[in-house]
């Protein structure tokens, strides 16, 4: 009953030793409650409880009894650490049983040598377990040895073994109430998605668990070793980092399983190193080595030395006793047959390949490279990694590049399995290594138009095809529905009170989560990345007057890719570091232009703008041309106002993440029917007084108020309650909600969005937009048919984004150019209200006459005031895509 209702179970047996039992009763009161505390509470109180009941069974001579209590005392002094003590109670335990009895003290021996790593052994004595539990028709416990058999599968790599294991036991818990070995069954189904490369199916599995778990009241640290693993592999480090530290806390706070705690700073450890933090990976895994070797856990004392000398790496202290460290673990965990063997060989290489070793490196990397051609994704691209070193080493620089293509591919393959914008652009991260290779090959053997087309190779790849569409989901939807309607409360309380609302703002970050949770859910619908890039098709789009240039990073600096009049030029720039401080300087001087009085800072701003010049452009700014330019930077460099660069000021001037991205941007065509749809969100400190005076303008194009209210700003509806083609929809006041707002920008021609915009740097994908009934985020945008061809967004921290993966961006622009949306107009900094007004009503007269965004907003900026506030408001815009 422990497993099945464990509250329940520990209740009763706390009762009946209430009740004066005698002692083989006793006994058993004794097990269930050491098995709870064991599992769900304090490891200490465990063993007192299993002590108790071993003496009792003796009391009460029943040799069955007391085998069956070693085995339960025996994995409890294994999971505190003393794993002799543990090992020496089930040899008690064997000897002590016979038949049905015994196969449960096997069982239960063989998840011991899991535990401790030692696979062999596990497998063996499950083996002799199975057939005496099947005779006996032991449902429950044939079908947890059935699980723990396909759980040591998958950590030996044998994911088809270890699935037929799981089908044949979730068949029999399915005829059973063990709803806490119910909802195992379900982590370990997550686990095999994991192992064979499905990371959407493993978190919703995971989550399920979760929720099976919750409902029975049992911590569930195992669930979250193996979230963390997953959350790692779908780049999302610093969760994993924060989740493996909350676990390890909450752990020690109730005396819990000391083997758990070494698992839990292991997965900590290699998180903090995916996530940048190598300083906290080596405390981490420094802890880990010592927990394991005194708990005799070879085969994980290994895996937390790999993390070891990774961090070490990491750290910058890399020497020749490094990498024999490296080998040694290699080789340990080779004859482990633990699928990890190829990560330590490729890091013994790559460290002896930076100290000149040749010899030892080819060594080391030839083995790791052998994973190439089989397993899951990410041990296909270590071994393309690998080989990719290995072609470097031998001064192959095609043989370099062909590693990389092969190896990106495998990720490109992966990465589109992942339904969710925010995976995919995470994933990235992963091929970063080879991306690098392929460009510094490139750079010395290939020209600048082989550098052009490995920079684009991985530079948002996220916006290569649209994100898979978010389900049907009554669960999501209410979510996000409830989401919105408790922002606006909690906005509402801010404003009025000027306080927060706790209790409002919980339950916010609740359904945040839960929404993420259920996209992330999100499997892919295509394999593959679509069509790849051409740098010759790009220079005939270009022509002879428009200049692309592409700025990539190789080591540190920029180099100018400039693109036009058919060929591709390189210059050198400068360091990616500084032009970043330069950029932070000049967004600072913006924001206190945008508050009158600070006129003299004006001079300051333009100087840091020539000096971001200088150290982005170089010397190629003298060869622009006098065309139009399209500037494509790298994702570091995303908040740069690229117009108040001296170069740029005058210019047609459009930005792109990629030059794939500006292609299909050139490529798609404008909706039939031309429906404009102008909206004005509430509590703007100019009013959106621009909606009014556009609204006036077009005034001609709109279409009759909606429900008869007489209000010039409602658009009829069509037969789905949206405006019908070449129509004029402005909604503002209770008209501008959430809802009726999309169903018009579903495939409209332009978009003017008057809103609060709010950047949400730690979840970028619930930066939003503020509407009558609380915030439009880019979840909703994600559920758009087709975004609008052309948007305006005149409000501050529009154009921001967060810099993930390798060269990705997450934000509101970034979300609606693979939706359909050719053009948008945003803001990179913090804007005068005022100032807006002229710089739109400009910008929509440029529009009126036929120019393109970036034309519009080229003759907008010269149409402002000279003054210090309208120049920076000009220069705080941007034109994004081709539109």
């Amino acid at each position: 009953m422990v497993f099945a209702a464990p509250g329940e179970a520990l209740t009763r047996a706390e009762e009946l030793l209430g009740a004066d039992p005698s002692p083989l009763h006793a006994s058993v009161a004794h097990q269930v409650i050491g098995i709870w505390q064991r599992d769900f509470g304090d490891t200490r109180l465990a063993l007192a409880h299993l002590r108790r009941a071993r003496d009792l069974a003796a009391r009460a001579e029943s040799a069955e009894r007391e085998a069956d209590v070693l085995a339960t005392l025996g994995v409890a002094l294994v999971h505190a650490g003393r794993t002799r003590a543990g090992l020496a109670a089930f040899e008690r335990g064997v000897a002590r049983g016979s038949g049905h009895t015994r196969a449960r003290v096997l069982f239960r021996r063989a998840y011991v040598w899991w535990v401790l790593g030692r696979h062999g052994e596990a497998l063996e004595d499950v083996r002799r377990a199975i057939p005496v539990l099947r005779q006996a028709d032991d449902v429950i416990w044939t079908a947890r040895a059935l699980t723990l058999r396909a759980t040591v599968h998958l950590a030996l790599g044998s994911v088809e073994r270890a699935d037929a294991d799981f089908t044949a036991a979730e068949l029999l818990w399915d005829t059973t109430g063990q709803e806490h070995d119910k909802a195992d069954a379900v982590e370990s189904r997550g686990l095999a998605a994991f192992r064979s490369g499905d990371v959407p199916a493993a978190l919703r599995l995971l989550d399920e668990a979760a929720e099976r778990y919750a409902k029975l009241g049992t911590p569930t640290f195992m669930l979250t070793i193996r979230r963390c693993e997953v959350l790692m592999a779908a780049g999302l480090a610093t969760e994993a980092l924060a989740e493996a530290d909350a676990a390890v806390s909450a752990l020690d706070g109730i005396g819990g399983q000391s083997t758990r705690k070494a698992e839990l700073l292991l997965v900590a450890a290699r998180a903090a190193r995916l996530a940048g933090e190598p300083q906290t990976s080596l405390a981490r895994a420094a802890v880990a080595v010592r927990l394991f070797a005194g708990q005799r856990r070879t085969w994980y004392e290994t895996h937390a030395r790999l993390v070891l000398i990774e961090a070490r790496v990491a750290t910058g202290h890399g020497s020749g006793r490094l990498v024999a460290d490296a080998a040694a673990v290699a080789e340990r965990l080779a004859a482990f047959g633990a699928p990890a063997a190829p990560e330590a060989s490729l890091l013994a290489g790559r460290i002896a390949l930076d100290l000149g070793w040749t010899a030892d490196a080819e060594r080391h990397l030839a083995v790791a490279a052998r994973s190439r051609h089989g397993g899951p994704p990410l041990a296909r691209m270590t071994g393309w990694a690998a080989q990719a070193l290995r072609a470097r080493a031998a001064g192959s620089a095609r043989g370099v590049l062909e590693a990389c293509r092969r190896g990106l591919d495998v990720l490109d393959d992966h990465r589109m399995t992942l339904g969710a914008s925010e995976l995919r652009a995470r994933a990235t991260a992963q091929g970063a290594e080879l991306a690098a290779l392929a460009q510094r090959a490139s750079l010395v053997s290939g020209g600048p138009r082989r550098l052009l087309g490995w920079s684009e190779r991985w530079r948002a790849t996220v916006l290569s095809a649209p994100p898979t569409r978010p389900p049907a989901d009554p669960v999501l939807l209410t979510a996000m529905t409830a989401f919105r309607e408790l922002a606006a409360r909690a906005e509402e309380a801010r404003t009025d009170g000027g306080r927060p609302a706790p209790a409002l703002e919980r339950e916010q970050r609740r359904l945040e989560r839960e929404i993420r949770s259920r996209t992330l859910h999100m499997r892919g619908e295509a394999p593959g990345d679509g069509d790849r890039f051409d740098v010759g098709r790009l220079l005939r789009r270009l022509g002879d007057e428009v200049r692309l240039v592409e700025l990539a990073v190789l080591d540190g600096r920029v180099h100018v890719l400039l693109c036009g009049q058919g060929r591709v030029r390189r210059f050198e720039a400068g360091l990616l570091a500084e032009a970043e401080v330069e950029a932070e300087h000049v967004q600072a001087g913006l924001r206190r232009l945008a508050h009158p009085g600070a006129e003299a800072r004006l001079p300051l701003v333009e100087a840091a703008g020539a000096r971001l010049q200088r150290l982005l452009l170089g010397p190629a700014a003298a060869h622009l041309g006098s065309g139009p330019v399209v500037v494509v930077p790298p994702g570091r460099l995303h908040r740069v106002p690229w117009a108040l660069l001296p170069s740029l000021r005058e210019r047609v001037l459009s930005v792109s993440p990629s030059a794939s991205s500006w292609l299909r941007a050139r490529d798609t065509a404008p909706p039939p029917g031309g429906r404009q749809v102008l909206v004005r969100g509430p509590g703007l400190a100019s009013g959106g007084a621009e909606v009014p005076e556009l609204s006036d303008r077009y005034a001609g194009r709109r279409t009759p108020s909606e429900g008869g209210t007489g209000a010039p700003q409602a658009g009829a509806p069509a037969g789905d309650g949206t405006a019908g083609p070449g129509a004029t929809v402005v909604l503002e006041g209770g008209e501008a909600r959430v809802p009726r707002v999309l169903r018009e920008l579903d495939g409209a021609a332009l978009a003017h969005i008057a809103a609060h915009g709010t950047f949400r740097a730690d979840s970028p994908l619930f930066s939003s937009l503020r509407m009558a009934d609380g915030p439009l985020i880019v979840h909703d945008f994600e559920r758009l048919d087709r975004s609008p061809y052309r948007i305006i967004l005149p409000c501050c921290d529009t154009a921001r984004f967060a810099s993930v993966g390798a060269d990705e961006l997450l934000g509101l622009v970034t979300a609606l150019l693979p939706l359909g949306t050719a053009g948008v107009v945003a803001c990179t900094a913090p804007v005068n209200d005022a100032a807006v007004v002229p710089l739109m009503l400009a910008l929509h007269k440029g529009l009126d006459a036929g120019l393109s965004l970036a034309e519009a907003l080229r003759d907008a900026r010269a149409a402002l005031p000279g003054d210090a506030v309208h120049q920076a408001t000009g220069w705080a815009f941007s034109a994004f895509g081709a539109a």
